[in-house]
């Protein structure tokens, strides 16, 4: 295994106010376990599809089940994970930016040895596997699923593992946004299952924040590819190829989604 501390700058680890049980996580146990097993991201995911077309189905001659309340505590529960999971990994990215830079926030590895984020960040990774049961709650309520639901899913959660296991520069910026936007996300997600009418301009802006995040990931990867050559800014190119084609998928994917469900909509609007 790379000695990963002997390449970032002691200043990098400064104390933030961390927890006990942040600073007893073995991040190096961790990062074993997922060098290990991160193909098994694979597996799931083939496990995954077969599921929930499988329940899909099966659920065509069936009576959608209700769930409220199954649905009110799994999406509360990922909401107020995602809530903390981004106020630590949000607490180092900010030190790092005030006090080494943007680039130095970008090509970073301090994310996954820092005892104030290293728990966080594993936990973040391992959390793509866990929202998949996101779909379960479309399929058993017999609500569409449509292919940007799965497909994010899965790809997010291969790049996810294989992300980690490979210690990639840009990470601490990819799980403080993605983890931002899943409090908004899930929060919605919970009062919708209460059955509280959200105004349309909340999924709206809930879309267009994904896009953005997304537009960002891009982004830094160009910056990436221009710092891939400093020791300090790793990345690997089948990863970098990897990522640039989930982004450039996926931002084409949620453009047309917010085409079709909020520009399109609004256009038969006016002509009734």
């Amino acid at each position: 295994m790379l000695n990963m501390e002997a390449n970032i700058d002691p200043s990098e680890l400064q104390p933030l106010g961390e927890y006990d049980f942040e600073k007893n996580f073995n991040q190096r146990a961790a990062r074993k376990w997922m060098e290990e097993n991160w193909q098994k991201s694979l597996t799931i995911s083939v496990i995954y599809l077969i599921l929930i077309f499988g329940i899909q189905h099966l659920m065509k001659e069936r009576r959608p089940f209700k769930l409220r309340g199954p649905l009110i505590l799994w999406s509360f529960s990922l909401a107020l994970f995602s809530l903390i999971a981004a106020c630590r990994i949000w607490k180092q990215l900010a030190f790092l930016l005030l006090t080494k830079g943007f680039k130095q926030s970008v090509c970073s590895q301090s994310f996954y040895v820092h005892p104030v984020s290293k728990l966080w960040m594993y936990l973040f990774g391992l959390s793509k596997f866990v929202e998949m049961g996101d779909t379960l709650f479309i399929v058993l309520r017999k609500k569409k699923l449509i292919f940007l639901h799965w497909y994010h899913h899965v790809a997010t959660m291969i790049l996810s593992w294989y992300s980690y296991k490979m210690r990639i520069a840009g990470a601490g910026w990819n799980a403080a946004l993605n983890l931002s936007i899943h409090v908004v996300m899930y929060l919605y997600y919970t009062v919708a299952a209460m059955g509280i009418r959200v105004p349309p301009s909340i999924t709206m802006l809930i879309t267009t924040s994904q896009i953005v995040q997304i537009i960002g990931y891009v982004i830094m990867n160009i910056f990436i590819f221009f710092w891939k050559d400093d020791k300090l800014c790793q990345c690997t190119w089948p990863l970098l190829l990897l990522s640039s084609g989930l982004y450039t998928s996926l931002l084409a994917l949620f453009s047309n989604f917010f085409v079709k469900t909020y520009l399109s909509n609004t256009q038969k609007s006016k002509r009734n």
